[in-house]
């Protein structure tokens, strides 16, 4: 797959991703919140609930709830720290990082699965 084909593909299971959260209730955020420290794909809120949200796309899910190692998730945290220190108003919130990953199943059906809490902070905002 070519680099622009790949891209385009990521950028579509990012839009299947936050239409999927959307269904479940969230509020996306922001979506691409790029900083120096590191980019996040989605920022959702429900309620009290502030989930920063890596999206992973791959031909098969399992391929895609696999493809997030320590260094992505150390980045997505940098960023995350960053943007609450941008955003004071999200402080209360209960923080979560999400994975969602997709699946092209062919025939312009994709599989979406969203794993809540997929790891835990390892720093502290406070």
């Amino acid at each position: 797959m070519s680099r622009a084909r790949h891209q385009a593909w990521g950028r579509w299971a990012e839009v299947l991703a936050a239409w999927s959260l959307r269904l479940r209730g969230y509020r996306v955020i922001a979506r691409r919140y790029r900083t120096p420290l590191g980019e996040i794909d989605l920022i959702v809120r429900r309620g009290r609930l502030l989930a920063f949200v890596e999206v992973k796309a791959r031909p098969d899910l399992e391929q895609a709830l696999g493809a997030l190692g320590p260094r992505q998730r150390a980045r997505t945290q940098r960023a995350a720290e960053l943007f609450l220190l941008r955003h004071p108003s999200h402080a209360e919130c209960i923080l979560r990082f999400d994975l969602v990953a997709v699946s092209d199943r062919g025939r312009g059906r994709y599989e979406v699965e969203h794993v809540a809490d997929a790891w835990r902070l390892t720093w502290s905002p406070c």
